[in-house]
Parts: structure tokens; sequence; C-alpha cells
């Protein structure tokens, strides 16, 4: 009997070691997100957190559950992209992207929403996603400007692979709306101070980017938070702006002349003259297939649109998150993803309106803010895949959080 309850014990020890383990190995993908070089760690610990959990659930040691407001929404996007594979132009692209862009993504979410489910962990993943990105900004603008030798004048990340310039915005804005919460509610001066450390570095690595779309999403998501927040959002604004007027090279960036020949224009020209060729049902989702002249023969597309807007270098992806949707899944793939974002809308209104603490209300308009970041960028930039759709499902998953963090508090 003794023996027994021993082995019990040690059993209840294990599983419980087991449940601790999937949030340490998520904050271990997510604080790699961003860096370079780091896919077979990312790799192991989303794999492995996967396996403890299907373990878990097995053994039922664990209350994981698919039940939230967006998984109707995910469900029938999921569903409609998958019929979609059998008519797609590059099914084998599809297949792999199915899995490798959504799945794969909707699975991490879904470990995010169950194991960073209490107040401590949601700002624990806050910390993370703050100091992994001010680390990554600052190690970027050491390596490229003093290591590699680029002139400031040079756009971080021009030359970088696997995060380019366009891209890094996405990652550094979520972090310094993040910081701006936080600095605002933290009431330890060296905890204020890590923040505001933080804030600087990732602020001015994102300057350095250059980015038109990053600019404008900062903009606007700061707006959000504003009234939450209007001492430390007026100074914010007031430096960046400043921040804008010095930062080399970006006054010819801003510039009305290079905004009207930005080359986004013809690019989204001709993906408009493709879903026209597939409205309904699009030309399947693997992103590969967009580029694959034997498919898809871009430059037929590109003769058609105006003459002033044609592009010289056809570019092989849409720069644009509504037409990447739109070339991939058709317009019936395009209105279920708005449904997505119509219901992570009416989730934050509620959290909002009907928030049971200023903890829940006050991160519901920080997540809102970065949504509205990240929306705005996905006009300008691809954010369907990669470190940048890391953060939106990171998004969706903090949202959730709140969500199911209210409706407990209520029952």
């Amino acid at each position: 009997m003794i023996l027994q309850i021993k082995e019990l014990n040690t059993d209840r020890r294990i599983f419980t070691l087991l449940n601790q383990s999937v949030p340490v190995l998520i904050g271990i993908f997510i604080f790699f997100n961003s860096f370079p070089h780091t896919t077979a760690v990312k790799e192991i610990c989303f794999y492995l957190s996967l396996s403890i959990v299907l373990l878990l659930i097995f053994f039922k040691e664990t209350d994981f559950s698919l039940k939230t407001p967006l998984s109707i929404p995910f469900a029938i996007f999921v569903v409609w992209t998958f019929i979609g594979i059998f008519f797609a132009l590059d099914k084998g692209n599809s297949i792999h992207d199915f899995y490798a862009h959504l799945l794969k993504y909707l699975v991490f979410y879904y470990l995010l929403v169950n194991f960073f489910n209490t107040k401590k962990r949601f700002e624990i993943l806050s910390w993370v996603i703050i100091i992994s990105v001010a680390v990554f900004s600052v190690g970027a603008m050491i390596y490229f400007y003093l290591i590699l030798g680029y002139p400031m004048s040079t756009r971080l990340g021009l030359t970088f692979l696997e995060l380019h310039v366009d891209y890094i915005g996405f990652i550094t804005l979520f972090a310094i709306l993040l910081s701006l919460h936080y600095i605002s509610r933290e009431t330890n001066l060296y905890g204020k101070i890590v923040l505001i450390g933080c804030l600087l570095g990732t602020s001015m690595a994102t300057l350095l980017t250059q980015s038109r779309g990053t600019l404008i999403a900062a903009i606007f998501a700061s707006i959000v938070l504003l009234p939450k927040n209007k001492k430390t959002m007026i100074a914010f604004l007031v430096l960046f702006l400043i921040g804008v007027g010095i930062t080399p090279g970006l006054e010819n960036r801003l510039a009305l002349t290079n905004i009207l020949s930005a080359p986004r224009i013809g690019i989204n020209f001709t993906t408009y003259e493709v879903i026209k060729s597939y409205p309904i049902i699009g030309i399947g989702f693997g992103m590969e297939t967009y580029g694959n002249k034997k498919l898809l023969d871009l430059k037929e597309y590109n003769a058609r649109i105006p003459s002033n807007y044609r592009q010289k270098g056809i570019i092989t992806a849409p720069h644009n998150v509504l037409f990447d949707i739109t070339v991939r899944t058709g317009l019936v793939g395009l209105a279920l993803y708005i449904y997505i974002l119509f219901t992570f809308v009416w989730m934050w209104w509620r959290i909002i309106r009907y928030g049971k603490d200023d903890f829940i209300k006050d991160s519901g308009l920080c997540i809102m803010a970065g949504f509205v970041g990240i929306f705005i960028q996905g006009i300008f930039a691809d954010g369907m895949f990669g470190p940048q759709a890391i953060v939106l499902y990171t998004i969706f998953a903090m949202m959730t959080i709140l969500w199911h963090l209210n409706e407990a508090d209520s029952l």
C-alpha cells in the first residue's frame, strides 16, 4: 500500500513537471522568434511541447481546451483552405503550407491560450517578448552597422535573409507597445529602467528600418493606447517624431515622390489581376505558387496593368495580407479571414466594456493596439508567414487569454 502511494506521488510529480515544462518551452520558442539561425531550437521547443501536451491529454492530466471565441472562425477558414487544396495550381506546395503556415500557427495559438492562462503568466509572456526583441534589436544594430560596416543611412536589415528589413517592424512594434503599457504600470524603479532601456533600443531599431508602413502603424497604434497612458504616450510620440526627423535616410523615404513611385502600387495592381482570374477559390494556399513561373506567369498579369505602374522586375509576393489571403483562398477565403478579425475585435470590445478589473481592460487595450499596428503593417508587407505571423497569433492568443480571465472572474 505504501509502495503504491509512493508510485502515485512520483507519477503526480512527473505530470506536474511536464505541465510546467510546456510554458517554459513555448517561452523559449517565443524568445528566439526574431533571431536568425535558431530554427533548430525553435523546432525542438515547439514539437517537444506539443508531444508533452498530447501525452498529458492522453493521461487526462491537463485541462487543455479548444474552446475559444475564435475557434469557430478558425475552423471554418481551415475547412475552406483545405477544400482549396483540391483546386490548387500546386497541390504539393499548398499541402505543405496548409500545415506549415496555418495548422502549425493554430497549434501555437492553442498552446499559448492553455498554458499562459493566468495573469502572472500573461505578464511573464509580455516580458519575454519585450526583452527578446530588445536583445535582437540591439544585436541587429551592432552587427549591421558596426560589424558589417553599413552607414547609418542604410536601412537596418536590408541584407538580412531570415528577417528582412520589411518584416523587422512586425516584431519590434508590438514589443514597443508592450513596453509602453508596462512602463505606466510598473512600480519598481529598476523595472521601469529596464523597460525604458528596452523601449529605447527597440524604437531605435524600428526607426532605422525606415519602414513607412511601420511608421504609419506606430502612429495609429499609439493613438489606441493614448486614452489610458496619456503622459507616457505623449512623451513617446514626441520623442518618436523627433527620431523620425533625425534618422539618416528617412527623410528621403518619406518624400512624396518616393511614396507615389513605390513599387507596391504595381505589385497590388498585378495581384488584383491574378485575383480576377481566380476569384472564388484562389490559386491555392501554397505561397510559392504565386512565384512559380510555370504555373502562374506574373509577367502576363503585369502587362495588363497601367503602364506607369508596371513592375520592371516582377516581385513574387503580394506584399499585402488581404491580397495575399484573397489570391490564395479567393474572395470566400477573404470573407472568412475578415470573420476571424471581426471576432477578435468583438472580443476586445467585450473586454473593454465588461472587463472586471483594470488589468484586463488596460491589457486588452494594449493588445488591441498591437493588432491595429500589425494589421496596418500587413497592408504594406506580407504578414502570413515566419516571425511576423507568430506575432499575429501571439496577439490573437493574448486577447483570448484576457477573455478567459474575464469570463472566469465573472463566474
